[in-house]
């Protein structure tokens, strides 16, 4: 297939990820910026402030960080708060089905994985097609045969 993606590729939210992390750095400035502007504030209570701001900032950075990243090998996926490498042959389906929130692998073990680094929130039409693109390198690397559930605008 000659519409396959050279690999390795990498699906992320972009649009998502610049929003999330330009509000986390803006939130830990805003934040530290009031922490040293207030007068009455002691040096813990300055800390405390500046903490809370690092703090926004690290949670927005974890949810910005989600991705699927495809080579010769298989996939790894990275969620929030998790990592999984998995081999083609264990996924099944590429699923992203209308409302979904993200992409869904069917895995080989019987077992439904969500790939947030596809998702349709901000780029619905970018989801779609990295979605039909790890379906076609799932197809082509696994050697299954098309299944339906294509993903629909």
């Amino acid at each position: 297939m000659s519409d396959l993606p050279a690999l390795p590729v990498t699906f992320r939210p972009g649009r998502t990820r610049v929003i999330l992390l330009t509000a986390g750095v803006l939130i830990f400035v805003v934040i530290s910026g009031i922490a040293l502007l207030l007068e009455n504030l002691g040096p813990g209570s300055r800390l405390s402030f500046i903490v809370t701001g690092a703090l926004c900032l690290w949670v927005l950075a974890q949810l910005a960080r989600v991705k699927v990243v495809a080579d010769e090998s298989g996939v790894t996926v990275v969620n929030i708060a998790s990592r999984r490498r998995l081999a083609w042959a264990e996924i099944l389906r590429v699923n992203l089905r209308p409302g979904d929130p993200w992409v869904f692998l069917d895995l080989s073990d019987g077992t439904s994985l969500p790939a947030l680094g596809i998702q349709p929130g901000i780029a619905k039409q970018q989801a779609i097609a990295d979605a039909r693109a790890l379906r076609a390198l799932a197809e082509a690397r696994s050697g299954s045969p098309a299944l339906p559930h294509e993903p629909r605008s």
